[in-house]
């Protein structure tokens, strides 16, 4: 440690907010009355003694003088640079100071003793790495700012407290930093410590270099973007000066045309919202690109554009009855839905509760019965325009609602699109195939059209690409299905179901008459002069050619004999015009494919053997006949018990556990050879093996065909039933009747019985139908048996079939 010797009586030479360290040369202004006065006292006692004259250097902090000064050589007494006096002072050692005495001049003098600063050699290990660190800091330090030849001399010094004074030229420390090194007598401590200084100083510059160059490479960037830009603008400037455009022609403008645009309010206020986004954005952002998309998309939105409906009530009936022959009851759903439009209108009643007058309609039915062309004749009579959504397939939720437009290619949802593309707020919108929505993964498209379709909160429908509410409660929804069941409850609430049953026969010819047979004339390129087709080979293509609810493969026919016609024309095999009888249809496209079973030979009828009854079903394609064919196993084989075949659901297989069971339990009563049952397996099959069946009304079908197999009776030709059996022999109601009966009347059918209490269900079926057919409404399932079982022969045993 270093000590304390040798007193000293020197002048103060204070400095303020100056340091000077030992070995340290500084330049002193002599017109400063206190340094003058020091300099003038130190020169004074230097003529009494041998040597330069002697100051005592002292930092004097906001009028404190500090406990350590240096003792300071006048070196040269001259003038400064600028022309002052001045004086220059070379640092040599510290001086600890003590109480203040007299001396000549007008300067304070004081009492001191010097400091030893000594340090033993040889120089510790530890003390050797520190000079060395010290001395590659200050290297690194002074190398950064050039000062090359202040290197070689920092280099030179191997004193520790010479290296640790030569702190005091650094011009980053401040005055405590001077002060403190200053104060510290031990080398070793102040080498520390100006290490230590150094060594934060450079890790300070290190990082404010980082930041100065991230800031230069951002300032760098920010001036490239805007010159680039500046001469984007220049070369478009040319293009639309050589494309003859104006300068406020730039499409790009979004703020204008929001502006400018007929927008609702809550709309304006996000598009603008939207639009500040953009200014802020760069060109390069992905975030712009959205932005753009999304304005373009509420931009190209109809936002206040209507059509104005056309409330000619008896025009509108006129169009539909002209476009559609039949469908009583969707005519009539529409024709009241205008003629309520028209009275609210007439009363100021347009929009109550933010609500507007929309409708929402299901038309079930079978597939080719004019359910999708329905929807454009409505918006024909209605004077709207009209856009379709095919619902078949659609499995992904946002389909219906749109995606969140953050995702890459993100769209709206079909529903706005087709808002969009009908260009106004109240088209006819015709969601097609709803039945045929699937789920999965991502999510229940069915569940998205609940919104949709509910009247009560279609009004504020938020779509998620465009995340703005949008009125759609002037939409006509039309939707179209082929199976009631297969809409969810929840959707099928929301909706008001019009059934589409099918047509007689007699509506099918019309329809190809006025309808079918014009479309397909100009298909083949025929005039109607060159090819007609009379009502009878019409009728016929329609009940022997096809069997169907709808007209599909009707018009399919219709067109394949007029392409058949014409190149027999070109061949020269025919001339024209001609016209096509019922006679020419088995030369033309060959023979009927459905014969009716009355017009079969009476020993090719299915009916011609007893155990099998015509029953009567809907299906996915409308009504249709239902065989149930029964036997028995022969008693040799121990085949007792029941079999069913024809793929059929469990309510289907409970029916014919109750037919069984009731004519066991009354087969005394209906005189049947009942004792058959016991020891003998019963076999009811139903053809058409592929194709799944169930429900309950199949009942009386399979009663009556067992009813005929115990007795030998055949079942009338002419007779085609459908019921639910009770245990105690009841006949309860079942669906469908009217769809039943037009497929009775296709078939050829001419008597039908059904439950007593479907018979209200009557007044839906066509009047031409009932006329050509006799039907039966019955309680009890011995009333079926009387008149579905012809009488018995000649009192013959009777002949019951026997399964192989």
């Amino acid at each position: 440690m270093a000590s304390t010797s040798t007193p000293l009586t020197l002048p103060v030479l204070p400095l303020d907010g100056e340091v000077v360290l030992p070995g340290m040369v500084v330049p002193l202004d002599l017109s400063d009355s206190e340094v003058r006065a020091a300099v003038e006292a130190a020169e004074a006692a230097a003529r009494t003694t041998p040597g330069k004259p002697r100051v005592l250097l002292v930092p004097r902090i906001d009028g404190t003088y500090a406990s350590t000064g240096v003792l300071g050589t006048v070196e040269q007494v001259g003038r400064l640079a600028d022309g002052d006096p001045g004086a220059l002072i070379r640092g040599r050692s510290r001086v600890r100071i003590g109480a203040g005495t007299t001396g000549p001049g007008a300067a304070l003098w004081v009492e001191g003793t010097s400091v030893d600063e000594t340090v033993p050699e040889p120089l510790p290990g530890h003390l050797a790495e520190l000079i060395k660190e010290y001395k590659a800091l200050a290297t690194a330090w002074l190398r950064k700012r050039g000062a090359w030849q202040v290197v070689d001399r920092v280099q030179a010094i191997d004193d520790v407290s010479a290296l640790a004074d030569n702190s005091g030229y650094s011009p980053f420390l401040t005055t405590d930093q001077k002060v403190e090194l200053l104060e510290t007598a031990d080398p070793v401590a102040r080498l520390k410590l100006a290490t230590q200084q150094l060594r934060d100083h450079l890790a300070e510059q290190d990082v404010a270099e980082s930041i100065a160059k991230d800031v230069q490479e951002g300032v760098d960037k920010q001036q490239r973007e805007f010159l680039l830009r500046r001469q984007l603008e220049a070369v478009r400037k040319e293009l639309r000066e050589l494309n003859g455009e104006q300068e406020g022609e730039e499409s790009d403008d979004y703020r204008t045309r929001v502006e400018a645009a007929d927008l609702p309010e809550k709309v304006r206020e996000a598009a603008l919202k939207e639009v500040d986004k953009l200014e802020r954005s760069s060109d390069q952002s992905p975030e712009g690109s959205w932005i753009r998309t999304w304005l373009d998309t509420v931009l190209e939105m109809p936002w206040n554009e209507r059509t104005e409906d056309a409330y000619d009530i008896r025009g509108a009936k006129a169009v539909l009855d002209a476009e559609h022959s039949g469908l009583q009851d969707v005519k009539e759903r529409i024709t009241e839905y205008l003629a309520v439009r028209k009275r609210r209108d007439d009363r100021g009643l347009g929009v109550v509760g933010g609500r507007r007058g929309g409708a929402v309609l299901a038309l079930v039915g079978p597939p080719g019965v004019g359910k999708t062309s329905l929807g454009e004749s409505v918006a024909h009579a209605m004077g709207r325009k009209f856009v379709r959504v095919a619902l078949g397939g659609v499995r992904d939720e946002a389909e219906i609602r749109g995606h969140r437009r953050t995702y890459v290619g993100a769209l709206p949802g079909r529903v706005v699109r087709a808002i969009k593309e009908a260009g106004s707020m109240n088209p006819v919108v015709l969601l097609d195939e709803i039945d045929k929505v699937g789920s999965d993964f991502r999510g229940d498209p069915a569940a998205a059209l609940l919104e949709v379709l509910d009247p009560a909160q279609n009004h504020t429908f938020r779509d998620h690409y465009l995340e703005v509410e949008l009125d759609l409660s002037d939409v006509v929804f039309l939707a179209t299905a082929n199976v009631l069941e297969a809409i969810p409850e929840a959707l099928a609430d929301r909706m008001e179901i019009v059934r589409l049953d099918g047509y007689t026969e007699d509506e099918k010819v019309v329809i190809a008459r006025d309808h079918l047979l014009p479309r397909q004339l100009e298909r083949a390129g025929l005039d109607k002069d060159e090819v007609t087709i009379d009502e009878g080979a019409l009728r016929k293509l329609a009940g022997e050619y096809t069997r169907e609810a709808g007209v599909r493969t009707l018009e399919r026919s219709v067109a394949r004999l007029l392409r058949k016609v014409a190149a027999q024309h070109e061949l020269g095999e025919r001339k024209l015009p001609f016209t096509v009888r019922d006679e020419d249809l088995r030369d033309l496209i060959g023979r009927p494919h459905h014969v009716p079973e009355s017009a079969q030979d009476p020993a090719e009828r299915r009916t011609s053997v007893p155990g099998v009854a015509t029953g009567l079903a809907v299906t996915g394609a409308g009504g249709d006949v239902l065989y149930v064919e029964a036997s028995l196993a022969d008693p040799e084989t121990g085949a007792a018990g029941l079999t069913l075949t024809g793929q059929l659901g469990d309510v289907m297989k409970e029916s014919a556990q109750i037919a069984l069971s009731f004519l066991r339990s009354h087969g005394a009563e209906l005189e049947l050879p009942v004792g058959d049952l016991k020891d003998r397996g019963v076999h009811i099959h139903f053809p058409a093996g592929a194709v799944p069946k169930d429900g309950p009304s199949a009942g009386i079908t399979m009663t009556t065909a067992l009813a005929s197999l115990l007795s030998g009776r055949l079942v009338r030709t002419d007779v085609a039933m459908t019921g639910e059996v009770s245990l105690t022999g009841r006949v309860l109601p079942i669906g469908g009747v009217k769809q039943k009966l037009l497929a009775a009347h296709r078939a050829g059918v001419t008597t039908v019985i059904i439950p007593k209490r479907n018979e209200p269900d009557l007044d839906d079926v066509p009047a031409e139908v009932l006329d050509k057919l006799d039907v039966h409404a019955v309680t009890d399932v011995r009333q079926v048996l009387e008149l579905a079982l012809a009488p018995a022969t000649n009192g013959a045993a009777p002949e019951v079939p026997v399964a192989a």
